[in-house]
């Protein structure tokens, strides 16, 4: 009998032991899983890839450090990475490169017409020069038809500190396409980051407290919208987030 009654105990003890061991592991596959799915993510990828950041996950609560080029890469890691299943939250720690531009100057307009072009599938950030001196934007470069130019002023000017803005940019009689198309298989995180970051840097739709949600590239916007004009704005700007295959605009109108 006392055989047996320590075998039991052995087997309880071991029992107990195993079930220890498997919280940790099972925490450390999901914090793994977190890491690699944001370095995998098409922000991270794209947008971040010269950046010099370091994620580490503990039971899904994630810290960033490490140096970024400005603010808007910062907002974007963080957005990317609290947009991940099993993130709980995100301590972002991330420096910038240099001393940032400082705010309401033109470097800092800069800066945020560059961020905002850049999320848009329909205008190409990369062909496009800005220029700004005391408030006024100066767009340059190629556009491949006369609505990408147009469009192009459209965004750049719907910044939030832009007073005037002149369209000098080129269109290329070639029909030749260099912005990316609706097709392109995007992470569902990283098209929701740059949802966010676009809404937020767009004057028009920037104090709006849109919650933003997506699966398999549908983008669900929850929130409260002034108007009419202001649900279909955002419709509009979110349709044109590269990555989107389709919205639905749950906005009310108060």
């Amino acid at each position: 009998m006392k055989m047996k009654a320590i075998y039991s105990i052995f087997l309880m003890v071991a029992a107990v032991a195993l079930l220890s061991l498997g919280v940790p592991v099972h925490a450390s596959t999901m914090d793994d899983r977190i890491q690699a799915s944001a370095e995998k993510s098409y922000v991270f990828k794209t947008y971040l890839k010269d950046d010099d950041i370091k994620i580490q996950s503990k039971d899904g609560v994630v810290t960033l450090t490490g140096i970024v080029a400005n603010e808007f890469h910062k907002s974007l890691a963080q957005e990317t990475l609290a947009g991940l299943p099993g993130v709980k939250s995100v301590d972002n720690r991330l420096e910038l490169k240099g001393a940032p531009p400082t705010a309401n100057s033109d470097a800092w307009l800069r800066d945020k017409v560059k961020a905002t072009l850049l999320f848009h599938r329909s205008v190409s950030a990369g062909n496009t020069e800005v220029d700004v001196k005391d408030g006024i934007v100066t767009l340059r470069g190629n556009a491949t038809s006369r609505l990408q130019k147009d469009l192009t002023a459209e965004y750049a000017k719907d910044v939030d500190g832009v007073k005037d803005l002149r369209n000098e940019m080129t269109v290329l009689k070639t029909s030749k396409k260099t912005y990316r198309t609706a097709g392109e298989k995007i992470d569902d995180a990283s098209i929701t980051a740059q949802v966010k970051m676009a809404l937020l840097l767009h004057r028009s739709t920037s104090a709006l407290n849109t919650r933003v949600v997506t699966k398999y590239g549908v983008v669900t916007l929850n929130g409260k919208a002034g108007n009419a004009a202001e649900k279909n704005l955002v419709t509009k700007l979110v349709n044109d987030v590269t990555g989107v295959k389709s919205v639905k605009n749950k906005m009310t109108i108060e």
